[in-house]
């Protein structure tokens, strides 16, 4: 039997089927383009290029040879269900993404750039749905108007308990993913976006 090659390993997954990044496949996703093609996949639905160079602004010549590069990755693969004769579309193949361990404590600085890079990115992203999200509030039925959430809080924690607590949250969060919709009252749905954001920070001498 051949060896495999690294391009055609397979991915790492996480328990809940998200793409576990390695240093090889944070760097073929560490550009800000392709991160934003491959969220608008996950959550706006499969697309052609063309469709995704106009939803994001972009030329689909430059959509269209980043979502090559991405499917060299294992993020992205043809939709076939959908496709007609040349038109090409293309969908995410995972739900998400998240650090192997080790990419946290790397000393190769070319990891290290493409981890900044991404997470950068994505703190963009998340500000921009926020932002979003408080120009049209007033858009919404009351309902969904009163039941967004922009709130933070100041803990005193170890290590430990942070990781314990989040952990406890991405739990809460997966009961509502498998659960799916109550439409059972007549309550129709929507796409919600939930952003945790839990980090140590320094407190300046008194």
């Amino acid at each position: 039997m051949p060896e495999k090659k690294p391009s055609d390993a397979a991915p790492l997954l996480g328990e809940s089927g998200e793409r576990i990044l390695d240093a090889r496949a944070l760097r073929g996703l560490a550009h800000p383009l392709r991160i934003r093609i491959l969220k608008s996949l996950r959550h706006d639905g499969p697309a052609t290029a063309s469709q995704l160079a106009e939803r994001l602004g972009e030329s689909s010549g430059a959509t269209s040879y980043h979502l090559r590069q991405l499917a060299t990755h294992g993020f992205v693969d043809d939709d076939p269900e959908r496709g007609r004769g040349r038109e090409r579309w293309w969908k995410a193949v995972h739900t998400g993404t998240t650090f192997a361990d080790d990419l946290h404590t790397s000393t190769d600085p070319e990891v290290r750039g493409a981890a900044d890079l991404f997470m950068h990115e994505v703190a963009g992203i998340h500000t921009q749905e926020v932002s979003t999200w408080l120009a049209t509030a007033r858009d919404w039925p009351a309902p969904w108007a009163t039941s967004g959430d922009l709130s933070d809080f100041t803990l005193n924690l170890t290590a430990a308990q942070l990781h314990e607590l989040n952990e406890k949250l991405h739990a809460v969060v997966e009961t509502y993913r498998t659960a799916g919709p109550d439409t059972s009252h007549g309550s129709e749905a929507a796409q919600v976006r939930v952003h945790l954001h839990s980090f140590p920070r320094a407190v300046p001498p008194a």
